[in-house]
């Protein structure tokens, strides 16, 4: 295995702490009771009501894989490549989803800027750890 650049494992640790922010979003999503749905504007409750269940398994698999392939990445390990493109396609799931209820319903336009943040940031991390394996920073 060849040394990573100094700039691999704080890189790989600023995505961890990312993902696990994407983690804490997803788990406080997920446990809204209905007085919390109640809560919201009228825009938002259409847009929670309109989510497709497969949608918000695709932002699981999205967090949590993005969350693994970190690990993965300061491990040093070559399975975080499949696990951060897994992550990337939950996330281009979850987006397809977004685009379809955006359509429905009023969408806050910052909400859309945000999600092509995190696409950006989820194509970096897939291309980050290709590289890894190809220069050999990661087995």
């Amino acid at each position: 295995m060849t040394a990573a650049p100094k700039w691999f494992v704080p890189t790989a640790i600023v995505a961890l702490l990312w993902n696990l922010i994407g983690c804490a979003a997803y788990l406080s999503d997920v446990m809204l009771t209905p007085e919390d749905i109640a809560k919201l504007g009228a825009a938002e409750q259409a847009m929670y009501a309109a989510r497709p269940a497969w949608s918000v398994a695709a932002t699981a698999i999205a967090v949590w894989g993005g969350a693994a392939g970190c690990v993965g990445l300061l491990m040093r390990r070559r399975w975080a490549t499949p696990v951060l493109m897994a992550s990337l396609a939950g996330l281009v799931v979850q987006d397809i989803s977004l685009m379809m209820v955006s359509a429905s319903t009023a969408m806050d336009p910052t909400a859309l800027v945000l999600q092509s943040v995190v696409l950006l940031i989820g194509v970096g991390l897939v291309a980050l750890a290709r590289k890894a394996v190809a220069q050999g920073w990661i087995a």
